[in-house]
């Protein structure tokens, strides 16, 4: 199947991928009267009275925007608001067949950081929490950042932290199978966007000691100002031994390879160069940093990739459904480093020992066990650090 051209023709019959339903039936005179007027009167004055009752008066208890401004949509860069509109309804397709949650895209016709926070801000009061999708770096990190000072409800960009939730599940199980250990390898990150420097300081916080980030201008070194104010950060916290030179340079005895950058920018002997039993992760779509045929004739011991058509796909589908249904669950104020760590071991925790193998590091994005355990492991580390409402 041509994906492409027959998802064009599916796109044309289905006109949206999401709808309103009512959760309440209008066909009678007294019906009417307690959905809406005379007696929403009496809700809405409520909620006047107490404002944290509009999580338990109205649907916002399970409501969550997927807002973008289409500036880096899927790999297709900045296409614009109105263009990235599949996606998001796509995205909110996935939070209710996944995690029950009902989602709306929302898609900002501004760049300004200052504008697009403002916007959220004035919407919050309808939402028990915001998924940022598909805003390009590094803009997106002070708007994640605002917003998760400023808001009193979990504030969650899937592009940094869905990614590196479900890269390090993928991870955890990986080195069980390499026996080797998070604090000894050497993990070699390509593209300081979004995702990769999410991924980065995620492993650093997960017990990684030595990772290494790439770009298209070389090996990311701290005082090194060719690269942008997120990247020289991330340059303080990786790549201690200060080395430089290009990604070939840094693949050089590492244990993984994370792509989250460009298609086929690994050649055979980069992996040839890599430590005994390789790990690679190729995210790049469609088409990942090296095929999977070329990646296992080189010799990669595991290799996942962000497509469904091979083995260990990695995909923060896995990720945003559970998170949020968790989230809701406990009406948290936050998402914390805790709960995210507490959901890449539960989705690690879906594939048994028993089950583990190199074509399985990670459950199937339709398996409902990696949707329920996310969600319960968020909920209860939500509860434990006390980042919920009373």
């Amino acid at each position: 199947m041509n994906y492409r051209e027959e998802s064009l023709k599916k796109h044309a019959e289905w006109k949206g991928k999401i709808e309103v339903v009512s959760r309440v039936e209008v066909d009678s005179r007294e019906k009417l009267s307690l959905a809406y007027t005379p007696g929403v009167a009496e809700p809405c004055l409520a909620i006047q009275k107490d404002p944290e009752k509009s999580f338990t008066l109205t649907r916002r208890w399970n409501t969550v925007p997927v807002i973008t401004d289409g500036t880096a949509i899927l790999g297709l860069g900045d296409i614009g608001p109105e263009a990235g509109m599949p996606v998001m309804e796509g995205k909110c397709a996935l939070f209710k067949a996944f995690g029950g949650v009902d989602a709306y895209p929302l898609c900002i016709r501004s760049k300004d950081t200052e504008e697009i926070i403002k916007t959220i801000k004035l919407l919050a009061g309808s939402f028990g929490g915001i998924n940022l999708e598909d805003i390009s770096a590094p803009r997106c990190f002070e708007i994640e950042t605002r917003l998760k000072e400023e808001l009193d409800i979990p504030v969650f960009h899937d592009d940094q932290h869905g990614t590196a939730i479900v890269v390090a599940a993928a991870l955890i199980n990986a080195l069980k199978l390499a026996d080797k250990r998070m604090e000894d390898i050497k993990v070699v990150i390509n593209g300081a966007g979004a995702a990769g420097i999410s991924i980065a300081k995620f492993l650093l916080r997960f017990g990684v000691k030595n990772v290494i980030a790439c770009d298209k201008l070389g090996v990311i070194s701290e005082g090194d100002e060719r690269f942008n104010p997120a990247q020289q950060e991330l340059a303080k916290v990786t790549n201690r031994q200060k080395l430089t030179g290009t990604l070939a340079d840094a693949m050089k005895g590492a244990d993984v390879f994370i792509g989250v950058s460009a298609a086929n920018c690994v050649t055979k002997d980069m992996v040839r160069s890599m430590a005994e039993k390789p790990i690679l992760f190729t995210l790049a779509n469609p088409v990942p940093e090296i095929s999977v045929a070329d990646a296992k004739e080189a010799g990669a011991f595991i290799h996942g990739t962000g497509s469904s058509e091979y083995p260990n796909q990695i995909n923060n589908v896995l990720v945003f459904p559970g998170l949020f249904r968790g989230a809701l669950d406990v009406r948290a104020t936050t998402i914390t480093f805790e709960m995210m760590m507490a959901a890449s071991r539960g989705i690690a925790g879906c594939v048994s020992d028993k089950e583990l193998s190199r074509d399985y590091i990670l459950p199937y994005a339709f398996d409902k066990r990696a949707h329920e355990a996310v969600a319960k492991a968020v909920a209860e580390e939500a509860v434990k650090s006390g980042v919920v409402r009373k």
